[in-house]
């Protein structure tokens, strides 16, 4: 990416892209705009003034009404830029319905692209037009790993924090035991003519899976014993795969569990891919979690004190985190409490511990929002974890998706 987008920019922008493609509009009423780098912000006010214009003559009253106040918005806003800035702009704008019929809600959304933009685009929809942000936050770096040997080979591809299994293959090679009644010399041409067609076919599916993959960054090979080298020394792969060999390494199983052999055997040789970088700290969570040493914690309400306190120092958090921190105002006593809700909760419980009046719900934000603001100003590091990932989907499903590593110990 042309700016260097960091893991947790990353998230926020994809995590806003989900919130923006959710949102509907009352006909086509939402404004998509994309404007390349550099080009004259003068451009486009005129480009706008024209729509605009043209959204005068728009028959339905609400319709026109609701464009016209989008439009106006965009161009406000981009009375703020003196020039483009050097990744382009985006802007998303319009009236969003909140449910009930009549019920909209004019959002506007100013964002920089995290690389430059060369494309240019208006779009008036009832959907905000996000692929072409989406395209340029997708994981890009890919890694190809074959774990083989005679009797079988599996295929597995790695984009940044997801492992997929692509394909497992058998051979039908018989073993070292003979058939009754053939010669040993026969049987051995026999065993050696199967394991070269064999060898072709590993050959073939890793062309089929692998060439077509421009952002693949490298291939990585495995199995037990000499039948690895006698593949990668053989005329089996594809030239172009060949030069983008980054190691043959020693494994004890093939197939489906030599892949995830081989992908742990490989951290050191991929140290950077976020992949293994989430598992060394999820695995450090848990042994300090089973070692009981008080430097682990989990549950919102333990990482938020913790985070408050300054006492955090890795901050961890699945990407299927989702929750709200309700703060809440009692007008009897003028209590403030905090509530945390659950996507499947409807409402939080409002009555006041302190004098039993009704609460007032007085803000409500996302809790992986506060998390990261909280851990920003005390200076954490915050890791988003993925769930495609035994230990991710361990951290979501027995610690409730948000832990963290700390620099000191606390009272819970």
């Amino acid at each position: 990416m042309s700016r260097g987008l960091s893991d947790l920019e990353r998230y926020k922008l994809k995590k806003l892209l989900e919130e923006l493609k959710k949102k509907e509009g009352r006909g086509t009423e939402l404004i998509s705009l994309y404007i390349p780098a550099g080009r004259p912000i003068a451009d486009v006010m005129n480009r706008l003034r024209q729509e605009y214009s043209t959204a005068s003559n728009i028959k339905d009253r609400t319709t026109r009404h609701h464009v016209l106040d989008a439009l106006t918005s965009v161009m406000q806003r981009l009375k703020l830029f003196r020039q483009t800035p050097p990744n382009g702009l985006v802007i998303f704008c319009g009236y969003v319905t909140r449910g009930a019929p009549g019920d909209e809600r004019l959002e506007i959304h100013v964002l920089e692209p995290p690389q430059k933009l060369n494309v240019d685009l208006y779009r008036c929809n009832s959907r905000f037009h996000t692929e072409i942000l989406e395209e340029m936050i997708a994981e890009k770096d890919v890694y190809g790993f074959i774990a083989l040997d005679r009797s079988q080979a599996a295929f597995a591809l790695l984009r940044g924090r997801s492992l997929e299994i692509v394909e497992e293959i058998t051979s039908g090679v018989p073993g070292k035991h003979r058939a009754g009644g053939q010669s040993a010399r026969r049987f051995e041409r026999v065993i050696e003519q199967l394991a070269h067609e064999f060898y072709k076919r590993i050959g073939e599916y890793a062309a089929r899976i692998f060439l077509e993959l421009p952002e693949l960054k490298g291939i990585i090979i495995g199995g037990p014993g000499f039948t690895k080298n006698e593949f990668v020394e053989g005329d089996y792969l594809h030239y172009e795969l060949k030069k983008k060999v980054l190691a043959v390494v020693d494994i004890g199983y093939s197939g489906e569990e030599g892949i995830y052999e081989l992908v742990r055997r490989s951290s050191k040789l991929l140290e950077n891919v976020q992949y293994f970088r989430e598992k060394e700290l999820v695995q450090e969570f848990l042994e300090q979690t089973a070692r009981d040493t008080g430097l682990a914690i989990y549950g919102y309400k333990e990482v938020l004190k913790a985070l408050r306190l300054g006492a955090v120092r890795v901050l961890l958090i699945s990407e299927k985190f989702d929750a709200q921190l309700v703060r809440l105002k009692c007008p009897r006593c003028n209590r403030i409490a905090e509530k945390i809700k659950s996507p499947l909760a409807e409402k939080v419980e409002d009555t006041c511990p302190e004098c039993g009046g009704s609460m007032s719900v007085v803000e409500e934000k996302s809790l992986v929002d506060e998390l990261i603001e909280l851990a920003e100003q005390t200076g954490a590091q915050v890791e988003i974890i993925s769930s495609n990932t035994e230990e991710g989907e361990s951290l979501r499903k027995a610690f409730g998706g948000v832990v963290a590593l700390l620099r000191f110990r606390i009272r819970t």
